[in-house]
């Protein structure tokens, strides 16, 4: 008799580990095995596991009321709004179910803003190769890489691909049609690949002499994880939109849209919504997240972490040199980019019970949760040496 077919869709390559708990930073297999979580659901939860004060606010606010729809006034995104833009360059925020939907809104917005300004013809956005800003099919032509692109029909219209850094590109590449530049300040995806602060602020000044928006896509640099509450402060350039998700719900599902006020004044009654996007729920854990992130001394304790597990990755590259042959990132926000191929290397630490990140350009992310302590930094820097010194014993037998 022929074995079922499994139920779920064949889209993802699944690691044979299964968790049925987590507490802090670390999370336990069915079976008892215990894990140091150092991938954070890809940068998602950022107060790591079970965190007190996020399980006491869903909790209480279960009890209360989960769902009412747009249709009414919901006074938690009042509440997490006015932290927001208090918090950043914003005036306005949309409150959305994941990053996908926030870079939708964000490139909605810039759309409508020329509209709502007599000129709809000004739509195209430029983006950057090696970008990922999510799995829809704007978003999906928005980063434009192939993989992502093929076998989906055409290419949603209006982006335009410029080499990531390249000047001269992105110069010729804005015309009278060009709406926005859309960039992250930090490329996950891509291999945790950082602009320069002078291309990030030619950007800002682009935008201004040709009447352009600069959008920031923040879904995986925002909430603390660089070590600032936003990665945009470190630059010294403020965009106009910023898309952010992930760590901002801590495990929840939550993405906002922030905007100027400008910016977003094409966004009026009817022109956009969301059904579940601001639920009550998740904006319960939407506030707690920040009042756990905004309190004192927080991030502070964040950049002093980030630079303990900095240093340490730095060794281990001078130690390792034929496995390791890049450190990259800010914050709590690093790359290894491997000599050996990343998968390798990621077998090698999922073999010590430490769980890291793939990415583009032979690079493995390390994310960890924003709690992370010193001490548990440096047990994930033990494990990652010891991942390094197995495979280098490796390419050893084998010469």
């Amino acid at each position: 008799m022929a074995e079922a077919a499994a139920p779920l869709f064949d889209t993802f390559a699944r690691a044979p580990l299964r968790f049925e708990r987590g507490e802090g930073v670390w999370l336990f297999t069915e079976s008892g095995e215990r894990y140091l979580d150092f991938a954070a659901g890809v940068a998602v939860n950022s107060l790591g596991h079970a965190h007190p004060h996020l399980v006491e606010a869903i909790k209480t606010q279960a009890e209360k009321v989960w769902h009412v729809s747009n249709l009414y006034e919901v006074p938690g995104q009042e509440k997490l709004a006015k932290r927001l833009t208090e918090a950043t360059f914003a005036d306005k925020v949309f409150f959305t179910n994941s990053g996908a939907e926030a870079l939708e809104c964000a490139i909605k917005t810039a759309r409508r803003y020329h509209y709502s300004k007599g000129h709809p013809e000004k739509f195209r956005i430029v983006t950057f190769e090696g970008a990922f800003h999510g799995r829809t099919l704007a978003t999906i032509a928005a980063g434009g890489q192939q993989k992502y692109l093929e076998g989906f029909g055409p290419k949603v219209e209006g982006f335009d691909q410029v080499p990531f850094g390249d000047v001269d590109a992105l110069k010729a590449a804005i015309t009278p049609e060009t709406a926005a530049l859309l960039i992250e300040p930090i490329q996950g995806e891509g291999g945790i690949r950082a602009p320069s602060k002078e291309f990030l602020q030619l950007l800002r000044s682009l935008c201004d002499e040709h009447g352009m928006l600069l959008i920031f896509d923040e879904v995986q640099t925002g909430v603390g994880r660089t070590g600032k509450l936003f990665a945009y402060e470190q630059t010294g350039v403020a965009p106009d939109i910023m898309a952010v998700a992930k760590g901002i719900g801590g495990g929840f599902p939550l993405g906002a849209c922030l905007a100027t006020a400008d910016a977003a004044s094409g966004m009026t009654a009817g022109v956009h919504g969301t059904t579940y996007g601001g639920n009550p729920l998740a904006m319960a854990v939407g506030n707690a997240v920040l009042e756990v992130v905004l309190a004192d001394g927080f991030l502070e304790k964040v950049r002093d972490v980030a630079l303990v597990f900095r240093q340490g990755l730095a060794s281990l590259k001078d130690r390792y040199p034929d496995v390791i042959e890049e450190i990259r990132g800010e914050g709590l926000l690093l790359g290894i980019k491997a000599r050996v191929p990343s998968g390798e290397l990621l077998q090698a630490m999922r073999a010590e019970h430490l769980l890291g990140v793939p990415a583009g350009d032979n690079v493995i992310r390390l994310l960890p949760p924003l709690v992370t302590t010193a001490e548990e930094a440096r047990e994930g820097l033990a494990r990652v040496e010891a991942a390094a010194a197995s495979l280098t014993a490796k390419q050893a037998k084998i010469a």
